[in-house]
């Protein structure tokens, strides 16, 4: 696999879903959790969404249950949760691991694209992100501190790309 459009993802419907029909747009891959101190971060990466969604980006949500247990709930009260507490609308994925022998292969990829601190490939917690750029490759990745806000810059730069 060598771009982002070489893989598949499941929507948080139970939808298969081609990546591949996001060529040429920006992408911004998250794992979310709906029990976590940055869960708030919802309506930031919502509002980049509704900002940027007409020039191309996409905001994709992976929600993940493997860090502190924060997100226990099925798929569908993940989705309840999200739309009705912060409005989300942008795609969310059914729940994945990031970490370890069942990580989604989407995750295998993006830790090795582009490792964390000191070349961990690890993802360290909730809300770590990846800006993807209109070709597929990895642009970034961002600490689960880093708000949505504070990525609107390199949002912009990868959109004028």
């Amino acid at each position: 696999m060598s771009t982002l459009f070489d893989f598949d993802a499941t929507s948080i419907t139970g939808q298969p879903v081609k990546l591949d029909q996001y060529r040429g747009q920006v992408i911004l891959i998250v794992n979310t959790a709906s029990k976590c101190g940055f869960t708030p971060q919802f309506e930031g990466l919502e509002k980049l969404w509704q900002a940027h969604k007409d020039k191309g980006l996409v905001v994709l949500g992976f929600p993940c249950n493997q860090f502190g247990s924060q997100d226990p709930g099925s798929e569908d009260q993940i989705a309840s949760f999200c739309q009705l507490n912060y409005g989300v609308s942008f795609p969310m994925m059914a729940k994945v691991d990031v970490n370890g022998p069942a990580a989604h292969p989407l995750y295998q990829w993006l830790v090795k694209e582009a490792p964390g601190i000191l070349g961990t490939k690890a993802i360290k917690w909730n809300f770590t992100k990846f800006l993807i750029g209109r070709d597929g490759q990895v642009l970034g990745r961002y600490a689960p501190t880093d708000t949505p806000k504070s990525l609107n810059d390199d949002v912009l730069k990868a959109l004028g790309a």
